[in-house]
């Protein structure tokens, strides 16, 4: 398993050791060995979620205020996504910028996502399943999301018409956030 710092400090991207045959395919997921001596900041996972989206859906970008931050390990199961992070912890040196990896249920690729960060992710295509792991429990009233096309935050997405929330169409813009995490 091969661990990759990004250059947004503590968010890793994860490649798997792919193994393959005439049967098929296996990897290891997760080994929280690996996670302990590769991801300084020590986590316990404590819900899994699943959601399935078509081609075009937008989701994000979200996060959970503190005391109810989450850090996710995410990765998709079926299709393929762009998947989004942007840094918004005030005192990080990457503070408002984003990093963007596409995540495939080929490639198999993973992000480990810590707390202070706004994730979300476009659906490449139809029945796309993404995957995430986080370290702690959904809180409605701590939930919060950025704005997905704010021009401060310049996110590359494709030129596309995306399919949104209500609550993705309103969130905040960056402009007039005023972030929670240090």
């Amino acid at each position: 398993m091969e661990v990759i710092e990004t250059k947004i400090n503590g968010l890793f991207l994860i490649k798997p050791n792919i193994y393959e045959d005439e049967r098929g395919y296996f990897f290891e997921s997760f080994n929280q060995n690996i996670f302990d001596q590769r991801i300084v900041e020590k986590v316990n996972f404590v819900q899994d979620n699943q959601s399935l989206s078509s081609k075009n859906i937008l989701r994000g970008l979200h996060f959970q205020k503190p005391p109810y931050g989450q850090s996710k390990l995410v990765s998709v199961i079926k299709g393929s996504v762009l998947d989004v992070v942007v840094d918004i912890r005030k005192n990080s040196y990457t503070y408002g910028q984003y990093v963007m990896e596409e995540l495939t249920e080929f490639n198999h690729h993973q992000l480990y996502i810590p707390v202070g960060m706004a994730h979300g992710f476009l659906a490449l295509e139809d029945h796309t399943i993404f995957s995430y792991k986080c370290s702690n429990f959904y809180n409605k009233e701590s939930e919060d999301s950025l704005l997905w096309n704010d021009k401060d935050l310049n996110i590359n997405w494709p030129n596309i018409n995306p399919i949104l929330s209500e609550k993705d169409k309103n969130a905040k813009k960056f402009s007039s956030f005023v972030s929670p995490f240090q």
